[in-house]
Formats: C-alpha cells, structure tokens, sequence
C-alpha cells in the first residue's frame, strides 16, 4: 500500500507560507482552472464517451457547463464572500466589535465518483481553492480516461503541493485514509461513507459526505400528466439513471396511473427512441458487476415498458415495473440505473407511512398544482433537497446549497455553500482599551447584583 505522507506534508508546508490565503491567489487559479476546461472541453467529451458513451450534449451539460458555471459563479462573488464579516454585539460587551473571519482547514481530501467524473471532482476542488485550502483530488477508478485527463489538466495547471490528483483503485483511497487530512469531502455510496466517516473520525477530521439513498418522486392526481412525464423520464434516464439524486421510484396516484404510464411510454421514446439500445448516444452502465447487480432486478414485479439489455454493450434501455412492493429486491437498495419501479396510491398519508419507513432520502420530487398537498409532502419528510413539479433541476441552481441529510449525507456545497463547506468559520472579537468594564471581575463590589442587571 502507497504511503502518502510527503505530498501531505508538501502541501501543508506549502499552505503554512499562506499563499493560498491570498484572495488574487485563489481567483488567479480559478481563473486558470477555467480557461484550461474549456481549453480541453473537446478532450473531456472524448474521454467521457470512452468511459460511460456519454453524447456530447450530456457530457456538456451535466459535467463540463455545469462547472464552468460554478466557477463564473464563483468568481463573481469571491471577494465579497470571503470578507471577513462584521456582526452584532450585545451591551454586555460595550466597546467591542464583533467579526466572524472564514478560514480554510488547510489540506482537503477529495474522493470522487464514477457517475459525473469531472464534474463531482471539479466542483468540490473550485470550493476547496475558493476557501483557500491545498488539495488532494482521487478520481474514480472506473472512468479510467476522464481520470487522465482529469489528472494531465490539473498537474500541467498547479504545482503539486497546491493541488494535485492521486490515481488508483480502492487501496489508494484506503490509504490515503489512513493519511490526517484536515478536511475530506467524500462522494459515493452510504456503506463506502461509512468507512470514510469511520477513518476521519480517527482523526477527527471533519466531512462533508455526498451519499445517495431511494429518492422517491410523487404523482398526485391533479398533476400535470405531460409535463410530469417528460420530466420525470429526463431525471431519471439521464446518465442512464446513474445519477444520485435520479427519481429512484414512482409513487402514483390510483386514478391517473394509466394515463400516467401511458404518457411516460410515449414521452421516453420521444427523448430515447424505440430502440434505446441501438441509441449511441444512450450512456452505458458503468461495469459488468453494476450491469448484472441492474439485470437482477428485471424480474422484480410486472414489466410495463423496456426490461432488454445488451451485456456486450452493458447497456438497459429504460424500463418501467408496475406491481412493485417494498420487499421486492429492487425496493432495498438505490437503484442507480434505468430502471423505474413503480407503487401506486390512494391517499397521500399511504406515501408519507412509506417513505417514513426508510431512511431519509437525498432527494424529493411532488408533482402537484395543490399548494396544501404541496406543503404537507415538504414538511412531512426530511430529505435533502428536491423539486416541486420537476426532478432533479435544483442540483444546478448555484443559489441553492446541495448535499444530503440523515444516510444521504453530511454537509452541503455548490454556490456560496462551496465556500462554507471548505472554511472554519473563526469568530473574533475585537476590544477597546480606551476604558475596562469593572463589573466582570470579582473584587468589584455588588459584583453579582450588576451582573444581574445585564445578564437577565
């Protein structure tokens, strides 16, 4: 197993002269880091069609728009978010002022996943070097060639003890571990969280955990049928289902389950076409092992639409099962593939009762025009963040914090929320020594009754 202690204490020496504290710093390297994505967008589709046949439209989009968005975002409001920010006092502190200073951690671990490589690499590092932070980024394995180039951009942009990018498998990330970090940020499945949480916790290293979980997606009866349906097929379907926050399963209401289905058959070969298999632009399944983890599942209740598969390709077109339970096999784990079971429902207290019963889920869709159904579903359930009347579009809106609760994660990022994830928030209060307040010290005499006075 490597030993990763030089490049750690490389980066520590390097964050100690305090460089990366330096605000034209940051902005210089995120500037630098921006101008080289869209140097290299061209080789980034290339690698990204090798690894999952991501099309170039899916590619751009959800991997590298999304963070050249995050970073113009970023940009914009740096300076102002990393000023240090001046805060009430109360009277019993009278000629002082208050401060609240955001500092980074120092060196910052992050472990990225196979189902956006770039992007779920790329957008932790811009909060890492927006809070000034040194970085150790380890890309996924199983996109061998988005790993790459993900690696060759960032060793020619930085010099390692700022940045640099460790490949590897499972043992790389073991080891790496077992190295003190001041900081890891961790995005993947809840079991392998748990192993990240229980390393950092050896050192009391503090984490933001991305997990995942079964996110449900609500259909009421007085939905919009089409909208819904086209929605609902892109979240889903998307990457081929291999997305975090994809509807995992479909609760309809009883009276529109027909109209509903009938209208998701037809909205999926609008967007994938009849033969989704025979679709290259249709993202493949990661690795034999998650194609035939997928395939298992195909029997699972009564197959509505879809259910073929082409291992030579690892490919599933999109599929939909009806008669679906919750002890069937599909129902126990995330599903993370294009496969869609579907419950159905009389009354909404049968949703909540379900989705009660499991852990706290990463995100949330409610398809209604009914403000009530619409406040009692957001109130009733805890998860991390979802939409009303469409799935999965809020992850992009850099004004709104992402990350999990409960099993689907710790912690929240993108936008502003990038910054506070990747800071210690240094609070500083600054005294006057124009004068002394007695009361505080014990010989003043009634000592106790002033100090009653203000501290009520």
């Amino acid at each position: 197993m490597d030993n990763y202690d030089s490049i750690i204490a490389q980066q520590k020496a390097f964050f100690r002269t305090g460089m990366t504290k330096d605000v034209s710093y940051r902005l210089e390297a995120l500037h630098k880091l921006r101008n080289a994505i869209k140097n290299h967008e061209q080789v980034l589709m290339d690698a990204l069609r090798t690894d999952l046949n991501k099309s170039e439209f899916d590619a751009y989009t959800s991997e590298i728009g999304f963070v050249l968005e995050e970073l113009r975002f970023t940009l914009k409001h740096l300076r102002s978010w990393v000023m240090p920010k001046k805060v009430k006092t109360p009277l019993t502190h009278i000629g002082s002022r208050s401060y609240i200073y955001s500092e980074p951690y120092g060196v910052a671990l992050i472990i990225a996943p196979w189902n956006y490589p770039f992007q779920l690499a790329i957008a932790p590092l811009i909060g890492a070097i927006a809070a000034g932070n040194c970085g150790v980024i380890k890309p996924s394995e199983l996109t061998p060639k988005t790993s790459e180039v993900l690696g060759k951009i960032i060793h020619d942009l930085y010099p390692e003890e700022y940045i640099s990018v460790v490949q590897g498998g499972v043992e790389t990330s073991q080891a790496l571990l077992n190295e003190k970090f001041d900081y890891i940020f961790f995005t993947g499945s809840v079991p392998v969280g748990k192993v990240v949480m229980e390393a950092a916790a050896k050192n009391l290293t503090p984490v933001t955990l991305e997990l995942g979980g079964k996110s449900p997606c609500i259909v009421h009866e007085d939905a919009n049928i089409k909208l819904a349906a086209k929605r609902i097929a892109w979240g889903k379907f998307t990457n081929a289902g291999q997305t975090c926050i994809a509807p995992d399963y479909l609760y309809l209401h009883k009276s529109i389950k027909d109209q509903f289905l009938q209208q998701f058959k037809e909205t999926t070969i609008e967007l994938y076409g009849v033969q989704p298999l025979n679709n290259g632009d249709f993202t493949r399944i990661v690795s034999d092992r998650h194609f035939q983890r997928l395939c298992s599942f195909l029997d699972n209740g009564e197959l509505y639409m879809g259910g073929s598969a082409n291992q030579e390709k690892l490919t599933i077109e999109p599929t939909v099962l009806t008669n679906v339970t919750w002890e069937d096999p599909i129902m126990q784990d995330e599903i993370f593939g294009p496969i869609l079971p579907v419950l159905e429902y009389d009354a909404l207290s049968e949703v909540l009762e379900g989705i009660h019963r499991h852990p706290k889920p990463l995100a949330l869709y409610i398809f209604t025009e009914n403000n009530t159904i619409q406040q009692e579903v957001l109130n009733s359930v805890s998860f991390g963040g979802g939409c009303v009347n469409d799935t999965v579009y809020h992850f992009a809106s850099p004004y709104l914090p992402f990350g999990g609760v409960g099993n689907s994660g710790i912690g929240a990022y993108h936008g502003k929320g990038n910054i506070d994830t990747f800071s210690h928030q240094k609070s500083v209060l600054k005294q006057t020594t124009l004068f002394d307040i007695p009361f505080r010290y014990p010989n003043v005499k009634n000592g106790l009754k002033k100090i009653k006075l203000f501290m009520k």
